[in-house]
Order: C-alpha cells, then sequence, then structure tokens
C-alpha cells in the first residue's frame, strides 16, 4: 500500500532484508552517542521514510527512556517491530549494532596481543578523554533530567549512596529509592495521547516481559548450582542490561563491577576499551563484545564477545517488545510519570559518581592531565566536535606528553 504524500505511512510493511538494510547504513554513520542516534533515527523514520509520525516516533522514544537499556537499540527495536513484526526487529538490531560489535571486537584482539597495557600511553590518553565524555553525559542530562532542586538533591543523595556502596546493589538501591521518592514527592501530571499502532499479539508482549524475568531471577540460581564461568558471564551482562536506566554512560558503573572486581580483566583494559568505544558509531552497550573478548579466561575472544553482546542487548528485546501494548496507558498514569522523574534523576546521580569512580580516579594523575580532559571536554560541547576524532586527539596527546616528559 502506498502512502499518501506528507503523512505517514503506518499501514504498510517491509520485510525483514529492506529493515537490515536501512539500520546497516545507520549503525555504520551514527556517531555521537544515543542522543544523536534518535535525532537520526527521527531523520531517517519521520522526515524521510515517513515510517511515523511525530508523536507515535515521540512515544517510542518516551517508552524507551522508562525502561532499563539503551535507548537509541530498544527504539531501533521497536520500529523493527512495526515495519516486520519480530523478524523486523531482530533484524534492526543486528544492522545498527554489528558495525561497532565487529570493530569492538578487533579492538580486543589487538589490545590482547599487546599484553601488559600498564604503561601505554595512547591507553593512558583514551582514559582521559572517557572523563571528558562521561563528564558531557552528567552535564546533559542533568540539565535535561534535574531541572528543580528537588531532583537535584535525589541526583546528589544517589551520588552519595553509590559511592558510599559501590557495588551493584548500591546502583540498583539508588534507583529504586530515586523511584520511591518520585511517588510520593514528586508530582505526575495526567496527559492524554493517541494510542500507538501496535501490530503485535499481547501474548508475545506477555510471553516477552515473563521471559525477562524468568531470566534475570533464574540466571543467578542457575550459576549459583551449576558454577558455570560462561553463564555467570552471561547472567552479568544480562543483570546489567536489565537493571542500568539512562543506558550508554549509564552502564559503566555495573559493567565495571561486573567485571573488574571479579578480577575477569583489569581496570586499565576496561577504561582503553570505554575509550575506543566513543570512536565507533551505533550502541556504546557493543562495549560488551570488547569485554567479552579480552576476558582473562575463557569464553573470550570473538565466543566471549558474542555471548555478552547478546547477554547485554537480550533485556532490551523482551523490554521493548514487552510493554508496547500497553504504554499508552503506562504513560498517561500520573503515579508512573511521578515515579519515572525520581528514577531518571537516580540516574544522574550514578553518573555522576561513575565520573569519580572509576573513571576520574584512573585517568587523571597530574596537571597534563586534566589539561587534556580539559580540552577535550571543550571540543565535544563547543566545538561539537565528532566523539571519535576527540578520542584520537586525546590518546596523540597523551602520547605526546609522554615523550616530553
Amino acid at each position: 500500500m502506498t502512502a499518501v504524500a506528507g503523512t505517514p505511512d503506518t499501514t504498510s510493511s517491509d520485510g525483514p532484508w529492506k529493515v537490515f538494510l536501512v539500520f546497516l547504513r545507520l549503525g555504520l554513520t551514527s556517531f555521537g552517542g544515543p542522543i544523536a542516534h534518535l535525532g537520526f533515527f527521527r531523520t531517517e523514520f519521520v522526515a524521510r521514510r515517513r515510517w511515523l509520525s511525530e508523536e507515535h516516533y515521540a512515544d517510542i522514544v518516551a517508552l524507551s527512556q522508562f525502561l532499563p537499556g539503551p535507548a537509541s537499540s530498544k527504539v531501533g527495536i521497536m520500529v523493527g517491530v512495526l515495519r516486520a513484526g519480530i523478524a523486523g526487529a531482530l533484524a534492526a538490531w543486528l544492522g545498527f549494532t554489528l558495525p561497532s560489535a565487529l570493530a569492538l571486537i578487533a579492538f580486543g584482539y589487538g589490545v590482547a596481543a599487546i599484553g601488559d597495557l600498564a604503561g601505554a600511553s595512547w591507553l593512558h590518553g583514551l582514559k582521559i578523554v572517557a572523563v571528558a565524555v562521561v563528564a558531557q553525559a552528567v552535564w546533559g542530562m542533568a540539565k535535561n533530567l534535574c531541572p528543580d532542586r528537588e531532583r537535584l538533591a535525589i541526583a546528589a543523595a544517589a551520588t552519595v549512596f553509590a559511592l558510599m556502596v559501590p557495588t551493584t546493589l548500591g546502583q540498583v538501591g539508588a534507583i529504586a529509592i530515586g523511584g520511591l521518592i518520585g511517588w510520593f514527592f514528586l508530582p505526575g501530571e495526567t496527559i492524554a495521547l493517541t494510542p500507538l499502532p501496535v501490530r503485535i499479539s499481547r501474548l508475545w508482549s506477555i510471553g516477552s516481559i515473563v521471559l525477562f524475568f524468568a531470566l534475570l531471577i533464574g540466571l543467578p540460581i542457575a550459576v549459583s548450582s551449576t558454577g558455570s564461568h560462561a553463564l555467570a558471564m552471561f547472567d552479568a551482562f544480562y543483570r546489567s542490561g536489565s537493571l542500568v536506566f539512562g543506558g550508554g554512560h549509564v552502564v559503566l558503573p555495573l559493567l565495571q563491577a561486573a567485571t573488574v572486581q571479579p578480577g575477569w580483566l583489569g581496570n586499565d583494559a576496561f577504561l582503553a576499551g570505554y575509550g575506543a568505544a566513543q570512536a565507533v558509531p551505533g550502541p556504546l552497550f557493543t562495549f560488551a563484545a570488547y569485554l567479552g573478548t579480552v576476558m582473562s579466561q575463557p569464553p573470550n575472544g570473538w565466543a566471549g564477545g558474542l555471548l555478552c553482546l547478546a547477554g547485554i542487548f537480550l533485556p532490551s528485546f523482551f523490554l521493548a517488545i514487552g510493554p508496547l501494548p500497553f504504554w499508552t496507558w503506562i504513560r498517561q498514569h500520573p503515579v508512573m510519570r511521578s515515579v519515572l522523574k525520581g528514577v531518571n534523576a537516580a540516574v544522574v546521580g550514578l553518573l555522576l559518581a561513575a565520573l569519580y569512580d572509576p573513571v576520574w580516579t584512573s585517568a587523571i594523575h597530574a596537571p597534563a592531565d586534566f589539561a587534556i580532559a580539559a580540552v577535550a571536554l571543550l571540543l565535544l560541547v563547543s566545538w561539537k566536535a565528532p566523539p571519535w576524532l576527540v578520542v584520537i586527539l586525546g590518546a596523540a596527546a597523551a602520547f605526546a606528553v609522554s615523550l616530553r616528559f
């Protein structure tokens, strides 16, 4: 069926192959993080292809922000569902994720071949750039998600709580407390919305939600009963993808706690991959593919990379598909809007805590380090330089400083 010119084409559908090709091009060209990705998506699916109306696209984006996991990937999965069903969801995710995942697996093999990274000046440069990237994320999220004193207070409390309890429990607890405070103390207004045109059955939705919780509860039990390291890896990344609100950089403290604290890899290797992830297009969650590749014990290499990649993104499938038919009601409910305000403010606090530890404490050791980080932040914020360019310049600057001193 052909859409009328100037109106969104929400009545026809596309095959999974076409959806894959459209998202593959986006996966190769979408630099700049989740906010930039959402801008690319709007241009492609609302303005250019007219697959969605502005209102429906805003609905999808709101749902992706409401749920844990990577925002841009969840939006892509939902668009895939609306265009080509469940197969379209898989095609959209593969197309958008494959380029950066392959690049980071290759980078992981390079890091493994180099061996000891403790004295690598280029690595130190990547860690310094990570300070600027996370600082930019904290500032941007604070402006949008903490516009008043109450939410700034929630963010500050979440920062303190996360630093005092530096474990996954502390991070999840901060989010839960933020949601409770929002429920009781932040007003939630009622709004009217046009229903989202969802074309999947509620059986798929309910099944997705059941599987999400079954794995979230069952995987730790399976790990403790079997002692399988592969299952422990999958569980750690599945849990990170399930519990991190805000996506993108906010997953950093969860993944650091899940991989560095148990001794699966060193903090230097962790931050090297995080810096490299800024230089590739597509979702930042493909950082998981790098982490699986450089693990100190098998499964590692490409098999470990794919295992961790599947673990961290699987919750996004369940959480993108599950709530779709119910989202219009959820978003209109004032209580849920209050909870979401508190959760979002707590996410800002978690990211601020991550900016201090491990990002700042691992990277800034001398005045020259601070200077490089300040220039990198200036390039990102004021000059709107692409992150991949800032990553290259930061590594080069750190290398130059090492030669000079």
